[in-house]
């Protein structure tokens, strides 16, 4: 059994999702094979020189725990937390893995992403994505000192959590067109993604192949994981507060 979340923006603010978490790290993680976080763990990421934060080292401790009982743990940072990096990645004893990769799933060859880059129509997200993905800018941001980066991102957020009040939900949300060239050329018959918050089992016929599309939801409130083995895969709601 392998076992996927994504959108928890876990951060001090939120005790009761990090509780959740926590939760599922003792509880339901415990018993499966491999555990997938499809991005956005994190409300941010400023860089791994934030591991030494208490909160940060907390979350950190509770993912190698689960590590060294001996579940896999696999990890496609998301839009919030990208720089998530090799020295995150070695505390909590996880895989870094990149977006779009593809893993046996109960003997179905599974896509794996966040899912941000299916939104297609939102051509002004996907030019702001470019820019901060690409290496050059990452170096120049991770130069600058830690407190300068986390009040960078806060006013980021800011101005991205207006801009989405002023979007229509359907620009926000994966484009059919999009999912079926990731399917594509992946040769996938299974994705599974998260970052648009619509938790939901979707078919598409892709070039006369019927393919499922597995969205996972946010931990805002409530949550939920999807389950998957030989015999399919499975959402499970998680309790609210």
């Amino acid at each position: 059994m392998d076992l996927f979340i994504s959108d928890l923006h876990l951060c001090p603010s939120r005790p009761a999702a990090t509780e959740r978490f926590l939760d599922f790290l003792a509880g339901p993680a415990t018993r499966a094979g491999a555990v997938y976080i499809l991005g956005d763990l994190f409300e941010y990421w400023a860089g791994d020189d934030d591991i030494a934060d208490p909160f940060n080292a907390s979350i950190c401790a509770a993912l190698n725990r689960l590590s060294r009982h001996g579940t896999f743990l696999g990890f496609i940072p998301g839009n919030r937390d990208f720089l998530v990096g090799p020295a995150f990645a070695a505390a909590a004893g996880l895989a870094l893995l990149a977006d779009g990769s593809v893993r046996d799933i109960g003997g179905t060859p599974t896509l794996l992403m966040h899912g941000d880059t299916l939104c297609t129509d939102d051509h002004g997200y996907l030019e702001f994505r470019a820019t901060i993905r690409s290496d050059a800018w990452r170096r120049e941001f991770l130069a600058r000192p830690l407190a300068a980066r986390k009040a960078e991102i806060e006013a980021l957020r800011r101005h991205s959590e207006a801009e989405k009040q002023r979007k229509p939900m359907a620009l926000m949300d994966a484009h059919p067109a999009a999912v079926a060239q990731a399917l594509r050329e992946s040769g996938c018959r299974r994705l599974i993604h998260g970052h648009t918050h619509r938790p939901a089992r979707h078919e598409h016929i892709v070039d006369g192949r019927t393919c499922e599309r597995w969205v996972l939801g946010d931990w805002y409130d409530s949550g939920d994981y999807l389950a998957c083995d030989a015999s399919g895969c499975r959402l499970h709601p998680l309790p609210a507060g």
